[in-house]
């Protein structure tokens, strides 16, 4: 088992992890890196590896940070399946395609400015097709439901009550005769929210991923 981080590790935004299982390649999400333009593109532009050689992607949720690069991902080669919860899927039906139309306009506008000035022209990272050709690859599966999606890897998820659909995710891991379980949180929401059910409690695991993003901070009371 080999894991690597590409995004949201030391920062809080462009969730992608990357977990190789007996020579297969698996993502826990694929978020769009949020930020200076500059920045964000040139990290956005370009997989570490060849998006092809990615067999599966597991999706916390729908959040763009988590989920944003999905389209490109498919557009540069990928053509394995991303497993989500239902309302995951729903949820990211309208907003990749948004998120497709919002770098559109951004990129009509920066290109304008660089015709002025003799710049190039750039493209936007992926288009309004892209994010509807994606949609097809989405597996949608229920909380509480065994599923495999490799030779090797069980993967069960269960409610982080962040947003509609949110996930945490155990992977169960058999390599060379031993069995090993990995945590993934996602993003993880609050007990007593209106709306939302409490997030469930991780089981048991070897490994963990989990998000921090406040740390030690204690929120105030919602009233």
């Amino acid at each position: 088992m080999r894991l690597t981080f590409w995004g949201a590790a030391q920062t809080v935004t462009g969730s992608m992890h990357m977990l190789e299982l007996g020579g297969a390649r698996v993502l826990m999400d694929c978020g769009l890196f949020q930020g200076r333009r500059a920045e964000a593109d040139r990290i956005n532009r370009e997989f570490p590896v060849e998006p092809s050689s990615i067999d599966a992607v597991l999706l916390s949720h729908a959040h763009i940070d988590h989920s944003g690069l999905l389209p490109k991902l498919y557009a540069d080669g990928f053509r394995g399946q991303i497993y989500s919860t239902r309302a995951t899927l729903d949820l990211c039906a309208a907003m990749l395609a948004d998120s497709a139309r919002i770098q559109e306009k951004d990129v009509e506008w920066v290109n304008r400015r660089e015709r002025r000035h003799g710049g190039d022209e750039i493209r936007p990272l992926y288009s309004k097709e892209d994010a509807q050709a994606v949609l097809e690859r989405f597996v949608g599966v229920e909380y509480h439901e065994s599923f495999s999606p490799l030779e090797g890897l069980q993967v069960e998820y269960r409610d982080a009550g962040h947003i509609l659909g949110s996930a945490t995710m155990t992977l169960g891991l058999r390599e060379g005769g031993r069995t090993k379980t990995l945590g993934f949180t996602g993003d993880v929401g609050r007990a007593h929210r209106p709306i939302l059910r409490d997030p469930e409690p991780m089981p048991d695991c070897d490994y963990l991923i989990c998000e921090s993003t406040y740390g030690g901070r204690v929120h105030e009371p919602a009233e």
